[in-house]
């Protein structure tokens, strides 16, 4: 729906910067904020539409820098269109894109084909990423100066690690020289096993050959240490272990170029949740214990992440009913992130929002060398307005998303995302 003139009064303006949230209007008038003061005067309103802002919370829009939108190839999970609704169902007003789609996003004709839709039928800012190799083989090199040339800064081999340590160390003395970083998704394919679950007491108990933490933290190790004699700078997707999170805050130390993420579902869940067989619980990394979700939010509020990202990976209804072992990875994330940050951390006191909107908004941003929204006069309009005193019901009728796939379905929670207006338009409103 498109804006001319929109006034809320009396909002709590939320910041990276501050923990407190102190009231204000803001003044809205073609797409930028034309003014941000507490009692602005009744001309204000003349021509506009007066919102109350009540007990609500105004902060940027969220950006997701982890999601899967499975187009193309996969268009039965999600694709663009769906993807960018259950976005702005959730707050997020922009995202990146991973490139194991089929055909994988490895050439710039397929990279120009998805940014073409994504500019025609999305209405948040959509990048993509691109492979590290062809197919994501990791053998060949991709066509990565042509994807650069389309504005790829991300390159990803995302489902898989690229396994041959010369090939990645040649890629990040390359294209780094391009201004291009690399996000690793980290596992040592050997010792993975089926990719079902933690190796632990859960798996034991069902019989499933459990995928160690070590799988995962070799890989963190070795990337960095292959960014770090490149010169290069690599981001740690979906860190899942407390040792993992660890390794990254010692290379943080001695001055490598690494950044980290974490998703809500391992700061969340732990493998004993998977109860008899729910494969709404079955991800790569998979979920691991109390003890990793305890030191993950640590790492999180310290700093050691730089990020928060949900690693959104819709799969059928169909193939999540298959048996544990066979069902694919994967959970989605866009529409209940904000959600269950609110019902689960800042509602319980365990940071504030002001670590939301940097680590959900800012910085996934600054990583993708955007600027950051914010909300100031003279700046573009790209916010939502939440309600903690409201819930949300992760009905199917309430997801965008072609899929359901997550363990929130039917649960309801503290907090509501009542509205995102991304320049002239309302995107969403309840």
């Amino acid at each position: 729906m498109k804006l001319m003139k929109l006034l809320i009064r009396d909002v709590r303006l939320i910041s990276e910067d501050s923990p407190q949230a102190p009231k204000t209007d803001i003044l809205v008038e073609d797409g930028v904020i034309r003014a941000l003061a507490p009692g602005l005067p009744e001309s204000a309103a003349e021509g506009a539409r007066v919102i109350d802002g009540g007990s609500r919370m105004l902060m940027p829009g969220m950006f997701d820098a982890h999601v899967h939108f499975r187009e193309p190839g996969f268009e039965a999970k999600e694709d663009i269109r769906s993807g960018c609704a259950a976005a702005v169902n959730g707050g997020v007003t922009g995202v990146v894109m991973m490139p194991n789609t089929k055909p994988a996003l490895d050439m710039p004709a397929v990279v120009r084909a998805v940014l073409d839709t994504a500019a025609r039928v999305g209405k948040i800012k959509v990048l993509a990423s691109g492979c590290i190799t062809k197919g994501r083989a990791g053998k060949e090199l991709a066509a990565i100066d042509g994807m650069r040339r389309l504005g790829v800064r991300m390159l990803t081999d995302d489902g898989d690690t690229v396994a041959n340590a010369s090939v990645l160390l040649r890629a990040m003395e390359y294209a780094s020289e391009f201004g291009m970083f690399f996000a690793s998704h980290c596992e040592v394919p050997e010792l993975a096993g089926p990719r079902a679950l933690h190796d632990g007491a859960k798996s034991y108990q069902l019989g499933i050959t459990g995928t160690p933490a070590c799988a995962e933290e070799i890989i963190i190790d070795r990337d960095i240490r292959l960014a770090h004699a490149a010169g290069a700078h690599v981001h740690i997707q979906h860190v899942s272990t407390a040792l993992g999170m660890e390794t990254i805050r010692w290379w943080k130390d001695r001055g490598a170029r690494v950044t980290a993420e974490v998703t809500p579902h391992h700061l969340l869940f732990r493998d004993e949740d998977i109860g008899e067989f729910d494969t709404r619980y079955k991800m790569n990394p998979p979920l691991r214990t109390r003890e990793d979700n305890a030191a993950l939010l640590q790492g999180l509020t310290e700093g050691v992440f730089d990020l928060i990202a949900t690693d959104h990976a819709p799969h059928t209804a169909f193939e999540k009913a298959q048996d544990f072992i066979s069902a694919p990875n994967g959970i989605t994330g866009l529409e209940t992130a904000l959600v269950a940050l609110h019902h689960f951390f800042v509602a319980t006191g365990k940071f504030g929002w002001d670590l939301v909107v940097k680590r959900y908004s800012a910085e996934p941003r600054r990583l993708m060398g955007l600027e950051p929204a914010i909300i100031a006069e003279g700046k573009p309009a790209d916010f939502l307005l939440f309600d903690p005193s409201r819930e949300t019901c992760f009905s199917r009728q309430f997801m965008c998303s072609k899929s359901d796939n997550t363990p929130f379905l039917d649960r309801t929670l503290k907090g509501s995302v009542d509205m995102v207006v991304l320049g002239d338009e309302v995107l969403l409103e309840r």
